[in-house]
């Protein structure tokens, strides 16, 4: 079974399983809920068997706020498929060993780990991430780096995949690696509706630095909106940088400022994100003519696809239809 299969070797869905410790934020609690954790039934299956451990029978989560009883003990962490490991805000607390215990374990026998925020300290602690990328919260990077100088951290993205180990930098990033993995599990399709049902972007662009320079941004004078949902419309099309500021009625030097103040990317780097993300789609609804995928998606060439569905995937054109493809019908 792949890290990415989105079945168990039994045949049930992929297993998310939740260390849940002392003094855990409840807000990152709450994100692997949604995104792991609920019915599917929009649908009509349910993406992952989804469950929470805890080392003790009653914890005390973040500043006291509430205790969490009544979840599986810590042996549950070891039938894992994918493990999300506590994110404690007490960054300088040693982790119980029993806990850094389970997460070697986990690494050591292919499961998937993540952590969000400060879950980064727990896998760096338990010594799965020396010589590995990985992300934190902007606010602790420089102690992270002190603390563990053998990971290469890289502070100004939302999220890190480093394949079998994903990290999220804050709290809000915990939603977009979260969507990142349903979309590497799943498809864009299946991410998509995810997102829908969240009510939040299924792909955030940008980093940290954004937040971190201008934690409050000036609002801008109009929303982005109409002209966004006015290209995604012409996507097929030989739209340019050129055709949206002329929609938005902007020069394309105002239209670059306003795209970085809203969505943290240039225009052309959302369009081309826009293309590939509904090549995706085109493939899992069925289409498996690479270069009626790229005409369809204004993208040109099947060369030119390729390439960038590698770049953004990871995957070419072929394994991507191969995972998310449905059958083939019998005639």
């Amino acid at each position: 079974m792949t890290q990415e299969s989105s079945q168990r070797a039994g045949g049930g869905p992929h297993r998310v399983v939740v260390i849940v410790d002392e003094n855990s934020n409840p807000f990152e609690l709450g994100c692997a809920t949604e995104v792991f954790g609920l019915r599917r039934p929009e649908l009509g299956r349910d993406l992952y068997d989804f469950r929470l451990c805890a080392p003790e029978p009653r914890t005390l989560m973040r500043d006291g706020f509430y205790t969490l009883t009544g979840v599986a003990d810590l042996a549950a962490a070891d039938t894992a498929d994918t493990l999300i490991v506590p994110n404690r805000p007490d960054t300088e607390v040693p982790r119980r060993p029993a806990v850094l215990d389970a997460v070697r374990r986990a690494h050591a026998r292919g499961a998937r780990l993540l952590g969000f925020c400060s879950g980064a300290f727990t896998l760096a602690e338990a010594g799965v991430l020396d010589g590995r990328r990985a992300t934190a919260h902007w606010q602790w990077a420089d102690l992270f780096r002190a603390r563990f100088p053998a990971v290469r951290l890289e502070p100004d993205v939302l999220f890190v995949d480093d394949g079998d180990i994903l990290t999220a930098a804050g709290s809000a990033a915990a939603l977009d690696l979260g969507l990142h993995v349903v979309r590497r599990d799943h498809g864009a399709e299946v991410a998509n509706a995810v997102s829908r049902r969240l009510v939040f972007a299924a792909h955030r662009d940008g980093g940290q630095r954004q937040f971190v320079e201008r934690p409050v941004p000036d609002p801008p004078d109009t929303s982005l909106a109409p002209v966004l949902a006015w290209a995604q419309e012409r996507l097929d099309t030989g739209l340019t940088v050129a055709d949206l500021a002329a929609r938005a009625a902007v020069s394309p030097a105002t239209l670059h400022r306003r795209f970085r103040a809203e969505l943290g990317t240039t225009p052309l780097a959302w369009l081309t994100g826009e293309r590939v993300a509904l090549a995706c789609r085109l493939f899992e609804r069925g289409e498996s003519r690479v270069d009626v995928v790229a005409r369809s998606a204004g993208l040109g060439t099947a060369a030119h696809l390729r390439t960038l569905m590698r770049r953004t995937t990871g995957l070419t054109p072929s394994a991507y239809r191969r995972r998310f493809a449905p059958e083939p019908t019998a005639r």
